[in-house]
């Protein structure tokens, strides 16, 4: 039953003069409004020192961006031995290596020559890297070009700016050839006086001009830090590119821009472009590799092969545009985004937003697809060093993907934090919420993924993606024509302090096509295997009405004291248990079902908040306030706010949770629990964003979004650190950008920041998560400096040999200098375990013979006699030991080494025994002259020394010797066996095999 609540002694009155809490207000809060009584001198001091304290505690707030500006605008760009690849990330170019995928090395201009920064996913940033190619003259230089007109030499190996060149003009392709030692081709955005129509702005990126620029500089900038090439000679005038490139025999500059392909003869740059016109807008560009035609892809998803290229260009034809003989292909929905031959130029490959690989054999116009890649595809780009050939694919989420030709599967995929490309879809509203949590248990972050309806792990000590939840399985297509989809996106992810529970709330807004839904689900950690199953999914929690608040109660001492509370636009507070079941045949199920229901008159609660001991249960609801009794569902108080006519949310601060702070669309309001009245009243010039407090300290911080005053200016985020005994704030940071969430980060276990410190992390409106507080320190990432490349990442290449003997044969290779034959005797290891089933899985034709491997693959069986005993003296002791050859009777399975897996019967035994007596028994045709043994895993035996047996070295001697010495052509009577000898019957076993299985007892 709710508790009546006395409206004259909780409820503030709306009476200002009546109301002991409104002096309250007006002894607090620096306001002449609310402070009709107090002396103005007063006032204007109060006012003074307020302004004050604001001037002197305003200034920008350390913050570090944790995700990649956007995704690369340059394809993957391979080295000449295809041990690294680039990707170019804002103004920087990151050097990856393709055996692991970690970057190594990142090249960054110097600030001298970098224009000013701008905020974490502006897309205003005029330094960014738009093309990167391999030196064609020198493999170890690498050239690239930016917005800011420069265009840059870099000595990758050493990570070291050779040469920087400005042409003050934005570069947009950039292309070279061996043919032009000294030049570099690229399309730059020429000045034009022309302007749009309606926002009389100039259309700069929609006119470019194509230039030869020389390395060269000019006599007066020849020593200075930024160069002025000598000679920049413009080739011809296009729209904005989409393409640039020199045929592979450096006879022909293609340039692509709007609806035409822009031809021009190297031999003869005075005679400019020929245009060739396409029905359709085109969108990349790419040469074939051997032969004179190129390939291009439009907004359509057609695909053509241009031949064009030929002497009867040079005929023109004043004020008429020529079309060329093309071949077309098409399977593409939408626009092609990239193309790429493969080196034999008998395949293209395409890629587009339908985020499928397309394989054209373009002799018989059959194609292969590679399906579910993950996201869009931007870039496509091919890696062969002479072995086995992949395909690495630049998606629109900053991740990379490679993938194996021969099979056309997955091989390993390359990503940081996921960015969310909305391609397909469409962006929530900032005023919708965004999942972000914190998992204590794994130090991990929780973060959106590139598709709505997944969510992402982020390490921020390791700086690694370390999962990805798929939270409602969706069919990742493409939009249908041009309408973007509606999917199901993850709205809301909360965690319980222990770590163990998450729950999430998923919907999607129903249209023509799908009627709407709402899920909530309940995951719980498993601990051994690092990942959140579903426990229970709950439809429609709150009806098709949208979830408002969800929070798990915190400190629960037991498993029965842990609850769920959720809040929804139908009105209700809901709270959800978790009830556990006895089944016979999984034992106890656990599992969440709803444990009460509660409503506050006729209001809309918008969100929900636990205090810090899990005591009381805070709801706002229109312009009041409910606290409840979780044990009981009793209503404890009702706190109304005159001032906010609409209560946005309401939190408990500090570790005791005495205080409550309400906030408004622009008015915060602090409540005292224990004294039971109104500590101060803060109003805000601008919008404010739900309140944020600080985990274990009595202070919070609110946002405040500042709208930018122009179009050029960038959004800001202005924030305000209150502790509960002032309504003025205690420091004003800003940050240069909005926010969508923020949450606080505890002060251990994420970053290495001051404990007293206040650390946040938040995510942008254009998606980037950024990490911002008290002196922020993010442990940097592995090669995001400028380092040098000393040591070869492709070291570790899997080859044939690798196949044939096993990786362990060549551990030591790499790094291990050549040694002595008789050291290599000593540190040779024998094949053990599944190591002995690995040899034998290449073909038939490529296992090396047996007696190569017998020795070693026998070592690896048997265990090692003592050395103390003598063979011989051993004999008469194992008379009476001989196996009885029952048949029900069989043998347990030799264990040497480490064991293996499976069980030896006795017909693979008696075939083991053959084998000892065609190979280690039976002396060599050559006895008289001992032959070198051939090399065992890569380790040659000393000269005239033959390979052990059981581990008993045995001394060089005559063939004789060696014949007595063999373990195994000793016979029970101590006579040689002869390998002349007929097989023995069934009923007479052979010496040899009695020999063998006297071991096997004497061994077992």
């Amino acid at each position: 039953m709710p508790v009546a609540v006395d409206r004259t002694r909780i409820m503030t009155a709306s009476d200002p003069h009546s109301s002991p809490t409104k002096v309250a207000v007006a002894q607090d809060i620096p306001s002449t409004m609310q402070q009709p009584g107090l002396n103005p001198r007063k006032r204007r001091n109060m006012k003074a020192k307020g302004k004050e304290i604001e001037e002197a505690a305003e200034e920008a707030w350390s913050w570090k961006s944790l995700t990649d500006s956007s995704a690369s605008r340059v394809s993957p760009t391979f080295t000449k031995d295809g041990s690294y690849f680039f990707s170019a990330t804002g103004p920087s170019v990151k050097i990856h290596s393709v055996a692991t995928g970690e970057v190594v090395s990142t090249l960054t201009p110097p600030p001298t020559s970098v224009s000013s920064g701008v905020a974490a996913g502006s897309s205003a940033q005029t330094d960014v890297v738009t093309a990167a190619i391999v030196s064609p003259h020198n493999p170890f230089q690498l050239i690239t070009g930016s917005l800011d007109g420069y265009i840059r030499v870099w000595d990758f190996l050493d990570a070291s700016l050779l040469q920087t060149i400005s042409i003050s003009q934005p570069i947009f392709h950039l292309t070279a050839h061996e043919r032009f030692r000294e030049h570099v081709f690229v399309a730059a955005a020429r000045p034009t006086k022309k302007k749009t129509s309606k926002a009389h702005v100039a259309t700069a990126e929609d006119n470019v001009a194509v230039l030869r620029v020389a390395f060269k500089p000019t006599v007066a900038t020849a020593g200075a830090q930024v160069q002025i090439s000598a000679e920049v000679v413009g080739v011809g005038k296009t729209r904005s590119t989409t393409g640039l490139a020199i045929s592979p025999s450096g006879a022909w500059l293609v340039a692509t821009a709007g609806h035409k392909a822009y031809v021009c003869q190297t031999a003869n740059f005075k005679a400019g472009f020929t245009k060739f016109v396409s029905p359709e807008r085109l969108t990349c560009l790419a040469f074939h590799p051997s032969e004179e035609y190129f390939a291009t892809g439009d907004a359509t998803g057609c695909i053509r092969l241009w031949y064009c290229l030929n002497e009867s260009i040079a005929v023109k034809t004043p004020g008429v545009e020529k079309t060329a003989q093309t071949t077309t292909l098409h399977w593409h929905a939408h626009a092609v985004s990239s193309l790429a031959f493969t080196p034999n130029g008998a395949y293209l490959l395409s890629g587009g937003e339908e985020a499928v690989l397309v394989i054209w054999q373009l002799h018989t116009g059959k194609k292969e697809f590679v399906p579910r890649v993950g996201s869009p595809i931007v870039h496509v780009a091919l890696h062969n060093t002479g072995g086995e050939e992949e395909y690495l694919l630049g998606l629109a989420d900053a991740s990379f993907v490679f993938i194996r030709a021969s099979t056309l599967k997955i091989s390993r995929s390359i990503a940081r934090i996921k960015l969310d490309p909305a391609i397909s879809h469409d962006r929530p509203s900032t005023s919708t919420a965004v999942p972000l949590a914190v998992h204590s248990l794994s130090s991990t972050l929780i973060l959106p993924s590139s598709h709505p309806s997944s969510l992402q792990t982020f390490s921020p000590s390791t700086s690694k993606l370390l999962s990805e939840l798929e939270v409602s399985p969706s069919n990742r297509i493409s939009r249908r024509d041009e309408k973007p989809l509606q999917p199901s996106r993850v709205e809301r992810a909360v965690l319980s302090d222990s770590g163990d529970w998450m729950a999430t709330i998923d919907s999607r807004e129903a249209d023509d096509s799908f009627r709407a839904e709402v899920y909530m689900k309940i995951w719980q950690w498993d601990r051994k295997a690092g990942f959140w199953i579903l426990n229970t999914r709950i439809d429609r929690p709150h009806g098709l009405t949208k979830v408002s608040g969800v929070a798990f109660r915190p400190r629960a001492r037991t498993q029965d004291d842990l609850l769920l509370a959720t809040t929804g636009d139908d009105g209700h507070i809901k709270t959800w248990r978790i009830r556990a079941v006895k089944t016979k045949s999984e034992g106890v199920q656990e599992f969440w079902v709803a444990r009460s229901v509660l409503r506050f008159r006729d209001e809309t609660p918008r969100d929900i908040s636990w205090s810090p001991d899990g005591s009381l249960l805070a709801v706002p609801l229109g312009s009041h306030v409910a606290i409840y009794d979780p044990e009981t569902n009793a209503l404890c108080r009702v706190v109304t706010c005159p001032e906010c006519k609409t209560v946005l949310s309401a939190q408990f601060v500090g570790s005791s949770g005495r205080y409550l702070v309400i906030n408004g669309p622009r008015d915060v309001i602090l409540w005292d629990l224990v004294s039971q009245s109104l500590r101060w009243h803060y109003h805000s010039q601008t919008a404010i964003e739900r309140p944020v407090a600080h985990p274990d300290q009595d202070q919070f911080v609110i946002l405040e979004r500042i709208l930018p005053a122009t179009n050029a200016d960038s959004p800001s985020t202005k924030i305000l650190v209150f502790q509960p005994h002032s309504s003025l704030p205690t420091a004003i940071r800003t940050l240069p950008f909005h926010l969508r969430s923020a949450i606080p980060v505890p002060p251990t276990g994420f970053f290495p920041t001051d404990p007293t410190g206040f650390t946040l992390v938040g995510i942008t409106d254009s998606w980037s998560v950024v990490v911002f507080g008290d002196d922020v320190q993010v442990p940097e990432e592995e090669g995001a400096s400028a380092q040098g490349i000393t040591q070869d990442a492709s070291g570790g290449k899997r080859t044939l040999f690798h196949d044939i003997f096993g990786t362990s044969a060549f551990a030591d290779l790499a790094t291990t200098p050549s040694m002595s034959t008789s050291a290599s005797t000593s540190t040779a290891q024998p094949w053990k375990g599944k190591e002995v089933a690995s040899a034998f899985d290449a073909p038939a034709h490529l296992v090396p013979p047996l007696e190569t491997l017998f020795d070693a693959v026998m070592s690896g069986f048997l265990t090692l006699r003592p050395d103390g005993e003598d063979v011989e003296d051993q004999e008469p002791d194992h008379e009476d030991m001989e196996v009885d050859e029952v048949a029900e009777a069989p043998h347990p399975p030799v264990k040497g080494g480490l064991s293996l897996e499976r069980v030896v019967d006795r017909q693979e035994m008696n075939g083991f025994v053959e084998l000892f007596m065609q190979c280690a028994i039976k002396a060599p045709a050559e006895s008289r002259s001992l032959p070198s043994f051939p090399q065992t895993n890569g380790v040659h035996k000393p000269n005239g020394v033959p390979p052990h047996v059981n581990g008993i070295s045995t001394a060089p001697s005559t063939p004789a010797a060696v014949a007595k010495h063999k373990l195994n052509g000793v016979t029970p009577n101590g006579h040689a066996h002869t390998p002349s000898r007929l097989p023995p019957t069934p009923t007479d076993a052979s010496p040899a095999v009695k020999a063998g299985k006297k071991r096997k007892k004497s061994l077992g």
